[in-house]
């Protein structure tokens, strides 16, 4: 057992101990690639996705160095026909490049030297029977273990992009990076003899030269788009659901900070750190920790790089923005527009993409918050001031001053014009999820609740921890709010409601374009109290 070879399997059984939620479907997807051309994946997730779990348990899972059959026993890959073909059979190559990183420090061509030399010597330790001391092709090191006997070799590699990352500048380091992991992956004859299966992981998927990836012999599989991994991505809502009731969790709750992430085979996923650490503390918050390259996109983003501020504005307000994903080269120098920046904010988990519809989005309240702790500051004034308004307006709706929240309203409405088609019919249901932006402390906010008839516009279903109403809230424009209050009754939208018994608001809201002279209000309101 060496630190890059055969590292065993304590760190997969330590992840065991703790609450865990079964991904080995993982694995039963490896097992399927052996034998077959090209075993090699790559897999990439945002931090805290669970990418490190995952690398321990293929280690654990394919280390012949140790016995790991009780670790998986009792989950998933044990009922598959490819369970004891493949359990603890292999030479496991293991190495997480960010701790790499670190010890590298200013120098990133230390990185490389390291992985190659400190394989090659661990090699010449194991298998010093067959193993030339004085060869220093990891290749034909590699095929000389193979051909004597002691098993092919299963690649994991963590963070294999950190490199890109950290010296994102270092053109020719990166190019160097690449040929380094050509040479252990591209040439086929070799490749076909000795590496059963490979598996990379990282935030940002496989770096691109032109339209071409440039390790074009691995299967990819990205947060744009997982294709069949995507219930390995985060978890699920059949996982969530399980932990919320297990751990006595309210679900609904975990569903609006956690959920958001969707993909055509699996609807919702969530962050897994942050749901088991709402488990563990016992509190729904923010648990996604700004990172430095988030930091460096703000300043895209305050400069209103190729339109990116305005996207992220319409993105706050509850609205989806297109998006074309194909432009980005998959690293942190190539961002030529405005869907590259927020092509990489989907790499890093900040944004959801719906691959159907091409449209990018906030995932859901706990990465709304980063977003807003990013529009605090000068250039970002007119929005972060609507949100510090909004527990006023709030405190308005609740008590029924119908003047005074059309007056917000309105004033919200207008400080959007800059970002938004003020008469766009949706501009105004973006102005109001802005409007009322603390309201998520306390409710759970639909957009085109279905109920009755149709759909209403927005409904505020409080939180069992609180005692403020209900609320329908339904658009109209250039009509009257009497009308959308005629409207929630005929469509009788409080019918979802049935089961809700405390107090239920209905408001009424109605834009008229018209409205023209002195003392005119655009806005109207009228509030009403079932």
């Amino acid at each position: 057992m060496g630190i890059y070879l055969n590292p065993g399997n304590h760190g997969f059984e330590e992840i065991r101990r703790d609450i865990y939620v079964d991904k080995t479907g993982l694995i039963t997807y490896m097992n399927d690639l052996i034998g077959k051309p090209k075993p090699l994946v790559s897999f990439s997730r945002p931090r805290r996705f669970g990418k490190s779990f995952d690398a321990n348990m293929l280690c654990a899972y394919y280390d012949k160095s140790c016995d790991s059959r009780f670790l998986f026993e009792d989950l998933e890959i044990a009922k598959q026909e490819s369970f004891e073909t493949h359990l603890n059979q292999y030479n496991v190559i293991s190495f997480d490049v960010t701790g790499l990183v670190a010890e590298a420090k200013e120098s990133g061509e230390n990185v490389i030297t390291e992985i190659r030399l400190s394989l090659l010597k661990e090699l010449r330790e194991e298998f010093s029977d067959c193993v030339d001391p004085k060869e220093n092709s990891l290749g034909k090191v590699l095929y000389s273990v193979v051909t004597n006997g002691h098993g092919r070799f299963v690649f994991v590699i963590d963070e294999w992009d950190a490199l890109f990352r950290e010296f994102k500048e270092d053109i020719q380091l990166q190019k160097d990076y690449i040929l380094f992991l050509r040479s252990l992956f591209k040439n086929k004859d070799l490749t076909n003899k000795t590496i059963a299966a490979a598996y990379m992981t990282g935030i940002l998927p496989i770096k691109k030269y032109g339209t071409e990836s440039a390790l074009s012999d691995f299967k990819e599989f990205s947060m744009a788009d997982p294709l069949l991994l995507s219930e390995y991505v985060g978890f699920t809502e059949d996982d969530v659901r399980k932990l919320c009731s297990e751990f006595q969790v309210d679900f609904a709750e975990m569903k609006q900070w956690y959920d958001g992430y969707s993909f055509e085979d699996t609807k919702s996923v969530y962050s897994p750190n942050s749901v088991i650490s709402a488990i563990t503390f016992k509190r729904f918050r923010n648990y996604w920790t700004k990172t430095e390259t988030f930091e460096s996109l703000k300043s895209y983003i305050d400069e209103n790089f190729d339109g990116l501020k305005d996207a992220i504005i319409m993105m706050l307000g509850g609205q989806r923005v297109k998006i074309d994903v194909s432009t980005f080269k998959n690293d942190l120098t190539s961002l030529g527009s405005r869907d590259d920046v927020l092509t990489l904010l989907i790499h890093l988990g900040y944004l959801a993409y719906d691959l159907e519809k091409e449209e990018v989005y906030i995932p859901n309240r706990e990465v709304t918050e980063v977003f807003r702790s990013a529009a605090k500051g000068g250039k970002w004034r007119r929005v972060e001031q609507a949100i510090d308004q909004s527990e006023k307006l709030l405190e308005a709706t609740i008590s029924c001053d119908s003047e005074t929240v059309a007056g917000m309203l309105e004033l919200v409405h207008e400080e959007c014009t800059s970002v938004l088609t003020y008469n766009d019919e949706n501009s105004l249901a973006c102005a109001i999820y802005i409007a009322y932006y603390t309201a998520k402390n306390d409710y759970m906010i639909i957009r085109e609740f279905p109920s009755g008839k149709g759909f209403a516009d927005y409904a505020f279903i409080p939180y069992k921890n609180t005692d403020k109403p209900a609320m329908i809230i339904e658009l109209k424009y250039d009509k009257d709010a009497d009308t959308a209050i005629r409207q929630i009754h005929d469509n009788r939208y409080a019918g979802n409601l049935k089961d809700y018994s405390g107090e239920l608001l209905l408001v009424g809201i109605n834009y008229d374009r018209e409205a023209k002279g002195a003392g005119a209000k655009k806005h109207s309101c009228v509030i009403e109290q079932m």
